[in-house]
């Protein structure tokens, strides 16, 4: 895994340690900024009861804490899964500048989650193609057969 972007390196052992602990998908985040990682977070919604708490949120949330801002303005999110509506929302919300995301929103179908629907709603990513950059899906198609591969509680 020598030649994974670190940063996706991060995220993917963050989502791996929310899968562990029963938290809920294979979702993790990491927020970089001026070089130096900001905050991490993964998929909390089943630990939390909480559908709002995706890997991205809950990074979201840390940095915006860490940094004493609701402006993450000058940020950068890699993040396992391509954001589902709600989580790219929030990314634009937070100001963060750019995405970098492994596994596609149907990757994210493929392993029983329903991103693709809330997205065909909304119309989408033809809007976001600068926004959003697709980095090292392999190596994160490899967490999500290593999910599916568990008796992990889909939602």
């Amino acid at each position: 895994m020598s030649d994974i972007n670190p940063y996706m390196l991060m995220a993917i052992e963050e989502a791996r340690e929310g899968i562990f602990a029963g938290h809920g998908g294979p979702f993790g985040s990491v927020i970089v900024k001026d070089g130096r990682v900001v905050s991490r977070g993964h998929n909390r919604v089943l630990e939390k009861c909480d559908s709002t708490a995706h890997g991205e949120v809950t990074a979201i949330r840390a940095a915006e804490q860490e940094l004493s801002t609701y402006d993450l303005t000058g940020c950068t999110l890699y993040t396992t899964g391509e954001p589902c509506p709600m989580c790219l929302a929030a990314c634009m919300w937070a100001n963060i500048d750019k995405i970098y995301y492994g596994c596609t929103i149907e990757d994210n179908a493929r392993i029983g989650f329903r991103d693709k629907a809330f997205d065909d709603k909304f119309g989408g990513r033809d809007a976001f193609e600068d926004y959003l950059t697709q980095i090292d899906r392999d190596a994160c198609l490899e967490l999500f057969d290593e999910y599916a591969s568990l008796d992990a509680r889909k939602y």
